[in-house]
């Protein structure tokens, strides 16, 4: 089943959730350290790119970049929807992409990773504020 398709619907009912913490991008050959919690990992060609805690990070002694905060952007319950990932408004354009052009144009860049069930940003650290922000007055109209 599809749900809501309207852009301008689904970004009333977006709702962003920030996780506690800070969380950072490591880069590992080959495979992520046995007993690592990574919240996201990549596979490129050059190697393995996982997103965990800082302070996890920090006490395995891990080199690291790009400290930042956690937003799943939550919506309002829609029955209709199915657990549908990557929600797209009727154009085909995703939600993550309004919404991070949204933040651009208040110049806030993010990393956009989508899950299955939700869209999740990692904005730095010292616009986490802002950020959250421009994503309720976004979500308000």
């Amino acid at each position: 089943m599809v749900g809501e398709r309207d852009l301008h619907e689904l970004l009333r009912q977006l709702r962003p959730e920030v996780a506690p913490g800070r969380y950072v991008f490591c880069s590992f050959p080959g495979r992520v350290p046995a007993g690592l919690r990574p919240v996201v990992t990549v596979a490129e060609p050059e190697g393995i790119t996982a997103v965990v805690e800082q302070q996890e990070a920090e006490a395995l002694g891990l080199d690291y970049a790009y400290p930042a905060v956690w937003i799943t952007l939550r919506s309002l319950p829609q029955p209709s929807a199915g657990g549908t990932p990557m929600v797209r408004d009727e154009t085909g354009m995703a939600i993550a992409t309004a919404v991070a052009g949204r933040l651009a144009e208040h110049g806030i860049s993010c990393n956009v990773v989508a899950g299955f069930h939700h869209d999740h940003l990692f904005v730095a650290a010292d616009h986490a504020e802002r950020a959250v922000r421009v994503l309720e007055r976004l979500a308000a109209g």
